[in-house]
């Protein structure tokens, strides 16, 4: 008892020494206002109806391309190559078998558009990073050291700007026929050359975020600590551009894929047997077969429509996720 007495008194002296301790539930509840910008970036994107739509449907388009074919058991033939069996299976409706039916070739539709899934968004995404590489290199180096560079970089942009794109894929699709490369490997020519085209307005855009930024007090400081140039530029200005270029990437992706489609479709882009959306569509030439087998066309172009108009949605809520203006 002696024991307990004392152990007792103990408490009651710490708990008059000790300073009230604040209440751990209020103490949480202050600890989540807190919110960091890559939070809050979140919030407003998520609060974008459309954005989340568009995620959606791309969420959709990466499973439907990239895993589809995993679970198909079609055969090689049905998806490159003509043969004997696929003669015989030209122009079928839509059944059980081929649930969307064959093409001219014979091909299985379904499938076809799983793998021209994958040629179509993985020309998109490697074109933009080309064009990003390029464009946050020069535009950066031009942004930053200013003067001579910066109106060589920029006189450069302008003679890109003049180059006419249609005419030079053209010339670039002739040159590839003539010189008969495998057609599973003219797609990198395809991307590089609209890869080497397109980086003039990310160059334009990040040059002029940079000649804003390098006055700055933080660029004052890093130069008073004797950081290299490179290391100024890539570090320090080109992440406060990340932004601005996420959204560009996005809205850009799915004018490249449109861009790809339409020079499939005139018989300068991927070429067939390889599959894409766009000479999928090529692929229907004439108004007769236009009119009696729209499976073989219909699909295609609604994957392109939707694909299209998810980007542009997922762009549109990323450049209102990231402007500090928008308060809802």
């Amino acid at each position: 008892m002696a024991a307990e007495a004392k152990e007792l008194k103990l408490r009651k002296s710490n708990r008059e020494i000790l300073p009230p301790q604040p209440d751990e539930d209020v103490s949480s509840l202050a600890a989540d206002k807190i919110v960091t910008p890559g939070q809050l970036v979140m919030k407003r994107f998520l609060r974008n109806k459309l954005s989340l739509i568009g995620m959606s449907i791309l969420v959709f388009m990466f499973i439907f391309s990239f895993l589809g074919p995993v679970i198909t058991d079609y055969s090689y033939s049905q998806v490159f190559k003509y043969d004997d069996l696929n003669l015989i299976q030209m122009y079928e409706p839509p059944s059980a078998e081929h649930w969307m039916g064959t093409d001219g070739n014979g091909m299985d539709v379904m499938t076809r558009l799983m793998y021209g899934g994958r040629i179509s968004l993985t020309i998109g995404f490697v074109v933009v990073f080309v064009e990003i590489f390029i464009g946050v290199i020069l535009g950066g180096v031009a942004g930053f050291y200013g003067r001579f560079l910066d109106g060589l970089i920029m006189r450069l942009v302008d003679i890109f700007n003049c180059i006419p794109f249609l005419p030079i894929m053209l010339i670039v699709g002739a040159i590839v026929n003539e010189l008969d490369i495998d057609k599973s490997k003219n797609i990198y020519i395809l991307m590089l050359v609209m890869g080497l085209l397109g980086w003039t307005g990310i160059a334009r855009i990040v040059r002029g975020q940079i000649l804003s930024l390098r006055e700055q007090e933080f660029m004052v400081a890093t130069e008073a600590t004797g950081l290299k140039p490179s290391r100024r530029i890539f570090k320090h200005l080109v992440p406060n551009v990340i932004p601005q270029l996420i959204v560009i990437a996005t809205l850009g992706l799915g004018g490249i894929i449109l861009t790809e489609a339409a020079l499939s479709f005139l018989g300068f882009g991927v070429r067939p047997p390889v599959p894409s959306w766009g000479n999928m569509i090529n692929a229907v030439n004439q108004s007769y077969i236009l009119k009696a087998f729209p499976w073989t066309w219909i699909p295609a172009g609604f994957l392109i429509l939707l694909t299209v108009l998810a980007f542009n949605f997922v762009g549109d809520g990323l450049r209102d996720a990231f402007d500090p203006k928008m308060k809802r």
